[in-house]
């Protein structure tokens, strides 16, 4: 692959973050899916503008008696989805807090999508479209509204955030050398970009974030 992306999966407890990440995995709904004790872990590749992009992605437990679990996987990650569900009107009020850790325990240039999940639930629904993507846009958040359960726009909920930190390292907004930016080189990269630069092992201590 060309890049690796550190990814998160961030938000309250029961707003089906296990499910995004099962989804967009394994591209079937998870079933019997119990809340998450600390972290999981998934990865997939994916192309992007041209460009393979290995998604290394954690799957924060959202239940406040794991905070100080999860907090450390904050570090050097180069993109979130930040869930809320749109029955409950409750995660969606949590939102702030959530975006608060991401950029001051991540970093302030992560790249964060909002994620309105169980989309198919609209008989139920207690947060409107609009007014999401009010506080989406007061934030500088991408946002979709998505259904782990039927699939829709889980996919493109992360390519979107993939297609958006290739961008901002195209343009030069985002230093994939800096250490904690949460982006790697891939092979194929590595191979073109770093050799001259120095031995392999600086490559590999460089990598290190």
């Amino acid at each position: 692959s060309d890049f690796l992306f550190k990814f998160l999966v961030i938000g309250s407890a029961g707003t089906g973050k296990s499910c995004l990440l099962h989804q967009f995995i394994e591209n079937k709904f998870k079933q019997d899916s119990n809340h998450t004790i600390g972290v999981e872990f998934g990865s997939r590749v994916v192309n992007v503008g041209g460009k393979t992009v290995k998604l290394q992605i954690w799957d924060t437990a959202g239940q406040e008696r794991f905070r100080s679990v999860t907090r450390s996987y904050y570090r050097g990650a180069a993109g979130a989805l930040l869930v809320y569900d749109i029955t409950s009107r409750e995660t969606y009020n949590a939102l702030t807090n959530w975006l608060t850790d991401a950029r001051t325990l991540a970093s302030p240039n992560i790249v964060i999508i909002l994620c309105g999940n169980k989309k198919d639930l609209d008989a139920d629904r207690e947060v409107t479209f609009l007014e999401a993507s009010r506080f989406a846009q007061e934030n500088e958040l991408m946002f979709l509204e998505t259904s782990a359960l039927t699939g829709e726009n889980v996919e493109e909920a992360f390519l979107k955030c993939a297609r958006n930190i290739l961008n901002k390292i195209e343009s030069g907004e985002l230093d994939p050398e800096r250490m904690g930016s949460g982006i790697q080189y891939g092979d194929a990269s590595l191979r073109q970009l770093r050799q001259p630069r120095g031995s392999a092992a600086q490559t590999k201590q460089q990598c290190n974030c």
